[in-house]
């Protein structure tokens, strides 16, 4: 796996994240006077996904308690883009790791 592999995963994540969060336009990521490290791109998506699944549980705890304005689409929605996004950062997880046991195992 090499830097534009990596990158072309962040952009995927980012996409899905987008989506998830019901945007129409997809942010195009860029580097032009913003320097940013891996460990904090990779700090803010963990950031989305748990803001997510906050959001998601909130709004499920509401409508159990019957709280007015609170559908149950919503809930359902919600529920739905928060496991979206943990199963995006989750496939994201699993090929760094293959990444890295296929480093850890090269002969150098």
């Amino acid at each position: 796996m090499n830097a534009s592999d990596v990158n072309g995963l962040l952009v995927q994540m980012r996409a899905a994240a987008a989506l998830a969060q019901g945007q129409s336009r997809v942010p195009v990521p860029t580097t032009e006077g913003v320097p940013q490290d891996f460990a904090s791109l990779l700090r803010q998506s963990i950031d989305s996904v748990s803001e997510l699944q906050t959001h998601a549980g909130d709004l499920s705890n509401s409508f159990e308690r019957g709280a007015p304005g609170i559908d149950l689409p919503d809930v359902m929605i919600a529920t739905q883009k928060a496991n979206i996004s943990f199963q995006a950062l989750t496939q994201v997880r699993n090929k760094f790791v293959t990444a890295y046991q296929d480093i850890m195992s090269m002969q150098v």
